[in-house]
């Protein structure tokens, strides 16, 4: 059973910085999109950001300019740096690894952004 891993999360100031990981074993990882969502207290789960197979990353509005999205294959990973956090994106961060035939979802990661 493939089972993606999420860390990184944490509490951290508004303005500040987190990095946050997806890491995926027993699948050819390459060939699969990374995509990283997060779901808030009473709100319905988001879409963060996704790269795909190839290393093409698209971002939602609330993350554009201040997420990145990369992955290293040699690794099995996908890291999703977070820059200039707001309190409005304190959520669980969700990273699913996907292709056209399967899914898996980690158990996500808690950031809190508060001062």
């Amino acid at each position: 059973q493939v089972q993606p891993v999420e860390s990184g999360g944490g509490l951290v100031q508004p303005g500040g910085s987190l990095r946050l990981s997806c890491a995926a074993s027993g699948i050819i990882f390459s060939s699969y999109a990374v995509g990283w969502y997060r779901q808030a207290p009473g709100k319905q789960r988001e879409l963060v950001a996704v790269i795909g197979s190839g290393g093409t990353a698209v971002y939602a509005d609330s993350a554009k300019g201040r997420f990145t999205v990369s992955r290293d294959n040699a690794k099995n990973t996908v890291a999703l740096q977070m820059n200039s956090l707001k309190p409005e994106d304190t959520a669980v961060y969700y990273c699913t690894v996907r292709n056209n035939y399967s899914s898996y979802w980690g158990q996500g990661t808690q950031v809190t952004v508060s001062s």
